[in-house]
């Protein structure tokens, strides 16, 4: 009994010891206001800033052009012209095929080719003669031109057995060999043109209003933490997913040095307006009952003043009302001054004087 009783008794000690504290601090707030010790602080002005309303979202990564390269024939890898993750130029071959027969082929029909143009010559010049009839001259100007088109038909079967690049881009994994036999399924390499990169993402049907063409981007990759990526909305799918009520946006960001790679997972904020408003720090504003304070030097005394805030971004926050451009705002030391005026030194402001001194 006597333990439980001496319990209490600290607990109520401590509780008057409490009270008494806060009522010695509140006396001590209202002296400051009354000209009392003044209080040390540090200011910043209250300056415009651009705000910027933001949509974010996850997306990915596609090259500009992007191919998987195969063979249009089955046939033997005679020569490879390429190593893995070779910069390519279009037209520059990267594989040729076993082409002997192809090239006996069209030597043929070359000769077959020259030896209806002669008849046909031969045929003509008899025809104006009147040694020979119209009939005569349409049927080897047929035999002419069906020579042709086997000549034309071998140079293409030829130029089947190279595999040139369909245009500019970086090579992926080399997936052949020489002397492999290959089929129109056999994948050779891929090649990607990123120079320029598709980013793909999805936003809710409720920003369908706001997105259009030529709107900023800005994206991030955890693979270069510290850079940011900029670019443009492009295009604006023309249906939204019945499932997920969201429609895909493409942006196109440049990519000169080849950082960026398909596939890869972009965190992408679209900027959907910008406007210019007055900020502070996040730290100067003070929430007390549902409502929102902030402290401002006016000559050598803080006043408390409220504020109605609006877009919060990391280290500062927008001011709707309640503050005007210039006006200098406590950061540090809120904690410390009361609801009435209170005297303060600026800290900021001697730090400044210190440093024009030297």
């Amino acid at each position: 009994m006597k333990s439980g009783r001496l319990v209490l008794g600290a607990v109520f000690v401590a509780l008057a010891g409490s009270a008494a504290w806060l009522m010695l601090d509140d006396g001590v707030a209202e002296d400051r206001g009354r000209g009392g010790r003044a209080v040390s602080v540090v200011t910043a002005p209250a300056e415009l800033r651009t705000f910027t309303d933001i949509v974010e979202a996850l997306g990915t990564a596609k090259a500009r052009e992007s191919v998987t390269l195969t063979s249009r024939v089955s046939d033997t890898v005679q020569r490879v012209h390429f190593e893995d993750g070779q910069a390519v130029s279009k037209g520059q071959v990267l594989v040729e095929l076993e082409d002997s027969e192809e090239q006996a082929l069209l030597q043929e029909a070359e000769a077959n080719f020259r030896e209806a143009e002669r008849s046909f010559k031969r045929i003509e010049n008899l025809v104006k003669q009147g040694n020979a009839s119209s009939a005569a001259l349409d049927t080897e100007q047929r035999r002419l031109d069906e020579a042709r088109f086997r000549v034309d038909a071998s140079r293409a079967r030829l130029a089947d057995q190279k595999i040139a690049a369909p245009f500019d881009g970086i090579l992926g994994l080399r997936q052949v060999s020489e002397g492999s036999l290959i089929t129109p399924n056999t994948p050779i390499t891929t090649i990607d043109a990123i120079d320029l990169i598709k980013l793909d993402f999805s936003v809710p049907e409720r920003f369908i209003a706001t997105l259009k063409p030529g709107q900023e981007v800005e994206a991030k990759v955890s693979a270069y933490p510290d850079r940011l990526f900029k670019g443009v909305v492009s295009t604006v799918d023309s249906r939204v997913d019945p499932v997920t009520r969201s429609v895909v946006v493409r942006a196109e960001i440049l990519n000169k040095d080849n950082a960026l790679r398909p596939g890869l997972l972009m965190r992408v904020e679209v900027i959907n307006r910008s406007w210019q408003a007055i900020g502070v720090a996040e730290e100067s504003v003070v929430p007390t009952g549902g409502r929102n304070y902030v402290f401002v030097v006016v000559g050598d005394e803080a006043q408390r003043r409220e504020v109605n805030l609006g877009l919060r971004r990391p280290g500062y926050v927008e001011v709707i009302d309640g503050l005007i451009a210039g006006e200098r705002v406590v950061t540090e030391g809120t904690m410390r001054l009361g609801r009435v005026d209170t005297k303060v030194v600026d800290k900021a402001k001697g730090a400044g004087a210190a440093g024009e001194a030297s």
